[in-house]
């Protein structure tokens, strides 16, 4: 068994989605607003883990730390603020390429986007920095809700293991709306976020069938309340999970712009799927 804690659950959510950004940002293709927006959302989920633990029941160690991944998190929200002149290259490049192509083909300069290409760019690696702060954070909260010490591996396990899952499926989601904001971004850095949440879905399944795990839920061991209702449930969000991600791949092999657009509704649903999957087991499984 494992304890469900509310702060726990923000805190993964935060830490995971900043590791993905940071898959993103590594890339150097997409704008720094891309950036600037995914941070301010993790740093908001990590303010929320911290005010839901101390309106429930604050753990000292696992509250330190994730005031320990908001300081280094919001230093590097700082760092891309501080360097936004320098832009991104991947995306300065782009730029400059296609104003390019409009001046020979209509002899009229474009007014392009202006980057400093003299002043220093943001180093991604603050964000991988941010990540693995924040991870350490989820693994002391996942240690403090074992209890025993077979039962506090499985929940730190299930703990980084959740945390990278909703984090994929997050910055997935969050990526394809970015599209609108910059048209003409390659697929590839979407395609990445997809095929890591493709790649994540089935540690996420595994972990949860461990013993204890949703098998006794499923054979009637554990009982749910609901006449084993809330076990097929999970299996349901399990299937629809993986399943959206599938589908949300195929679209993505699309050529029209629009596919970008049906992938990012796909995984709207996925999240939603991929949270009952993780919640609902983390419920039927607390002590």
């Amino acid at each position: 068994m494992i304890e469900l804690d509310g702060a726990t659950v923000l805190l993964q959510w935060a830490a995971g989605g900043w590791l993905f950004l940071w898959v993103t940002t590594r890339r150097r293709e997409v704008g720094l607003g891309y950036g600037w927006l995914q941070r301010l959302t993790f740093l908001v989920l990590a303010g929320g883990s911290l005010v839901a633990a101390f309106i429930t029941s604050p753990t000292w160690e696992r509250e330190i730390g994730t005031i320990a991944f908001m300081a280094v998190g919001t230093a590097t929200l700082a760092v891309s603020v501080i360097r936004r002149s320098a832009g991104v290259a991947g995306q300065r490049e782009v730029v400059e390429r296609r104003s390019q192509r409009v001046a020979e083909m209509t002899g009229i300069d474009r007014e392009e986007q202006r980057f400093d290409k003299t002043a220093a760019e943001f180093p991604p690696v603050l964000d991988l920095v941010s990540a693995v702060v924040g991870l350490i954070a989820v693994l002391i909260a996942s240690w403090e809700a074992g209890v025993g010490a077979d039962v506090e591996i499985l929940s730190i396990t299930r703990g980084i293991t959740s945390a990278l899952f909703l984090g994929a499926l997050s910055d997935a989601m969050l990526l394809g709306h970015w599209y609108l904001v910059q048209p003409g971004l390659a697929r590839a850095p979407i395609l990445e976020q997809v095929r890591w949440a493709g790649l994540l879905w089935l540690p996420e399944t595994l972990v949860f069938l461990i013993p204890t795990g949703m098998i006794s839920v499923l054979d009637g061991t554990i009982d749910d309340a609901y006449n084993g209702l809330l076990g097929w449930f999970w299996v349901a969000s399990v299937i629809g999970t993986v399943s959206l991600i599938g589908v949300c791949r195929l679209a993505l092999k699309e050529r029209q712009y629009s596919a970008v657009m049906a992938a990012t509704g796909l995984m709207y649903l996925a999240i939603l799927t991929g949270f009952g999957q993780d919640i609902v087991a983390r419920v039927l499984l607390s002590p």
